[in-house]
């Protein structure tokens, strides 16, 4: 292990050392990180080892250990910041040979202990990130990258994805503790062909969890600011339990605050462990395993005029009145989350190995609305009750007043998925062969019912209230739901090395297969039953070249596609006071091909640029509204035809120099629709129109300051304009932000290790603005289509961001 006394020349070594050294590449480039760089061992405290390893010019498949180069940094800390990552952590070097970024500890670790991942990456070139929760809990925060949405990205933790199978919604809100987090990989372009992923053509981030420490002890961590918040988290490790060669920890946090704006609050608990066995020559079983039980009440989101007028104050009510179904108790939305991965390596030969990655998922509610409910004339499913000849006769309610009654949305939906990703790899000389499987099954569960509230906004217990039933004991639902998918995808990938392992070649092809069927057991559904299969072919192809130790040239051109968004795609929902609400969407699957050209430097700094060229055919927008008089959200899915996005990206990280490292990152799109849009009544002259949510500039500014004893750090995000209909006749203005972080590490004091506290400062300038848009529309002002059909109008709504808010938080080890 190299010694050193300063940060800028361990660094350095450790960069120069790094750079000469190389191990056995995946097939596929991954987004996986190296496992020791990025992912420190919780509890390790003074001296923090920064163990930094590479690939060469590909990286290793999730799991895989590549040779290593020790460095011992100058920094004691007990979170796992070390100071050897470029740009303050936000530019670990990276050797794929495609666009691809990252944050290690020592940028995750000075955020906001309760930030989520979709905006801990926002200072990342492509990616827009609205925060519209201090504390990133609400599960209303949002991200694009490239101009393309969350739900076109891959998430995947540990090697599993962490994104509802169906509708693609991330879990970061209720995934991982930030204490937990080693590191994060954004890949702004592609997903790698050995992902368990059907939806990732806007790209894919990984995240790995800390690994345990060979040592027993511990993390304390606890947070109090504005709104009332608060965070208690605590970690145990084993530390290596005897010979068996098994260690593992275990950690609990509970989080709560009030809303920012308007009545109500969130709390959370949440539990991680992770367990590790090594074995032989590289062999390994993890065991992960995490728990979340999540509630907030919602907020309100504002259309442009209502911003405008109304700004923040634009909300739920915080007292009931008789009929008002914007009480801030109907608005309610629980998440319980159940997570297990088991990744495992076996090194059958010197030449073969073998990886099973099985998973399983499960998520639940219920999430609640409020409503009024029409006594006679309603409609339960597409059938009208209480009308002459209906088979179902009015409701018989009390605490109704002009034949309306009010009511709350309970949707207690479930969702399990259950899969396992398999490959085995061959290394033969300068080849390596990869051949993988993975399957996947999801169920899902889902039903719409009211219940009926008192004159004080309480839900009324009794047969045929709570839910609301008709006299012949049937339950009123608007969407009785049963779903399912199976997923296959065989994967075959193909890695040369030549001249030396300058040059790197390759390719490869995924197979992916999708099958879903649904059923909505209301009365009058049209369609009651759907299914529909997917086959898709995915070729992929990279190559790099090593022009000195330091630099790097790529070229890829990949293909992903996504298949149809949400179960509204499938078969239609319904409401009490409009039959049908969502048009069964179209069941093309979205499909891409892009392509990459770039350069890359590493050293004592780290500079890369590439430049893009995407076009995707049949673009599902999945868009969501509320229902009209309602507090209750909808899913909209649009097929927006085709979409071409070209641009280019860049970002620059300084190693330490005199304590300081500094960021810079940018990014330049111009992204257009490819066709006219249907709108059902006539068509839209869409075509070379600006792709919604697609801003041309945006960039990010980084600076970092930590001495070992003090640490700071400050960044500043733009954001260019954004339009948000498709006609591009409403847009939301460009905006700024700034985050602010102090702090100061204290000598170890009796048990507790290097404690230290830590102020974090998010909106420093308190802009008041919309993040993005909420949902998408056609256009906000009516206009005439291309056949002389008046097209009505239809305002987007927008997610309001965070405001100032101080947090200040105290950990320590143990």
């Amino acid at each position: 292990m190299f010694s050193v006394s300063t940060l800028g020349s361990g660094v350095a070594l450790a960069q120069s050392a790094i750079q000469s050294r190389s191990s056995t590449p995946s097939a596929s480039p991954s987004s996986a990180p190296s496992p020791s760089a990025h992912r420190p061992a919780a509890g390790d405290a003074a001296p923090v080892a920064a163990e930094t390893s590479v690939t060469g010019m590909s990286v290793l498949p999730q799991g895989q250990q590549a040779e290593t180069v020790s460095v011992t940094a100058g920094t004691y800390s007990s979170n796992g910041v070390t100071n050897t990552t470029p740009g303050g952590g936000l530019m670990p070097i990276e050797h794929a040979p495609r666009s691809q970024s990252g944050l290690t500890r020592d940028y995750i670790a000075k955020q906001t202990p309760t930030t989520t991942i979709a905006n801990m990456v926002a200072s990342l070139p492509g990616v827009v990130s609205a925060k519209v929760d201090p504390l990133g809990m609400s599960g209303g925060d949002t991200m694009t990258m490239r101009g393309l949405t969350q739900s076109q990205i891959g998430f995947l933790f540990e090697g599993a994805p962490e994104s509802d199978p169906i509708n693609y919604g991330p879990f970061t809100s209720t995934l991982v503790d930030n204490e937990n987090i080693g590191s994060v990989t954004v890949s702004q372009g592609s997903p790698d062909i050995d992902a368990p992923l059907i939806n990732a053509v806007g790209g894919q981030i990984s995240t790995f969890e800390l690994d345990p420490a060979h040592k027993m002890g511990g993390y304390v961590d606890l947070m109090g600011g504005t709104h009332s918040a608060n965070k208690e988290f605590v970690r145990f490790n084993t530390g290596d339990i005897g010979n068996s060669g098994i260690r593992g920890f275990a950690s609990f946090s509970y989080t709560s605050s009030n809303n920012w704006r308007g009545p109500g609050d969130q709390f959370r608990y949440h539990v991680d462990s992770k367990f590790v066995k090594d074995w032989g020559q590289g062999n390994s079983v993890k065991f992960i395993f995490g728990y979340t039980r999540q509630f907030a009440n919602g907020m309100l989101n504002p259309t442009l005029q209502q911003w405008k007028q109304y700004g923040t104050s634009f909300n739920l009510d915080g007292q009931y009145t008789p009929g008002d179904v914007s009480y801030y108790r109907f608005s309610q939305n629980n998440t319980n989350l159940l997570n297990i991965i088991v990744p495992m390596k076996f090194v059958l030969s010197h030449e073969l190995e073998l990886n099973l990655t099985p998973y399983y998922v499960q998520e639940s509610g219920p999430s609640y609305g409020g409503e009024s409910i029409p006594l006679a004339g309603g409609y339960f499913g597409n059938v009208q009750y209480g009308v002459p000849g209906s088979p179902y006769p009015a409701l018989n309610l009390p605490y109704a007043t002009d034949g309306v009654a009010t009511a709350m949305l309970d949707d207690p939906w479930k969702q399990k998925n259950g899969a396992i990703n398999s490959n085995i790899r061959w290394t033969h000389g300068n080849n390596t062969l990869t051949f993988g499987w993975w399957y996947s099954y999801t169920s899902h569960t889902e039903r719409y019912q009211w219940n009926l509230v008192n004159n004080q906004g309480n839900p009324v217990a009794g047969y045929g209230l709570s839910p609301i039933r008709f006299s012949n004991s049937q339950i009123l639902s608007g969407d009785n739901l049963n779903f399912w998918q199976q997923q296959n995808a065989l994967y075959l990938a193909d890695t040369l090395k030549l001249l030396h392992d300058r040059l790197e070649l390759s390719a490869g092809f995924k197979a992916a297969m999708v099958y879903r069927e649904g059923t909505n057991n209301v009365p009058g559904a049209q369609p009651w039953k759907t299914g529909h299969n997917y086959f898709e072919p995915l070729p992929q192809f990279y190559a790099t070249y090593r022009l000195t130790p330091h630099d790097q040239l790529y070229i890829n051109g990949t293909t992903s596609f996504r298949a149809p968004v949400s179960t509204e795609a499938y078969v239609p929902d319904y409401d009490p006071n409009y039959g049908q609400i969502a048009t069964v969407g179209a069941l093309k699957p979205e499909y891409s091909i892009g392509e990459e050209i770039g350069y890359r430097h590493t050293g004592f700094y780290n500079f890369s640029f590439s430049a893009f060229n995407l076009n995707i055919t049949n673009h599902n927008i999945s868009s969501s509204g509320y229902i009209p008089g309602t507090t209750s959200v909808v899913a909209e899915p649009i097929n927006a035809g085709g979409e071409t996005s070209r641009g280019f990206q860049a970002e620059f990280g300084l190693g330490y120099w005199h304590h300081f490292s500094p960021y810079l990152s940018g990014q330049y799109l111009h992204s257009t629709m490819d066709n006219n849009f249907d709108t059902g009544t006539d068509i839209l002259p869409t075509k070379g129109k600006i792709s919604v949510g697609s801003p041309k500039f945006t960039a990010a500014i980084g600076l970092q300051y930590d001495d070992g004893r003090v640490f700071g750090n400050f960044n500043l995000r733009y954001i260019d304009s954004q339009y948000t209909t498709f006609m591009n006749d409403e847009s939301i203005p460009s905006y700024l932000t700034s985050d602010l972080t102090l702090g100061y590490r204290f000598k170890s004091i009796g048990p507790a290790k290097h404690p230290q506290i830590q102020l974090n400062l998010v909106n420093i300038g308190d802009n008041h603005y919309l993040a993005m848009a909420g949902s998408t529309t056609a256009n906000a002002q009516s206009m005439m289509g291309l056949h002389g059909t008046m097209v009505q109008g239809s305002s987007p709504i927008y997610l309001v961001g965070a405001p100032f808010s101080a947090f200040v938080s105290v950990s320590s080890g143990f």
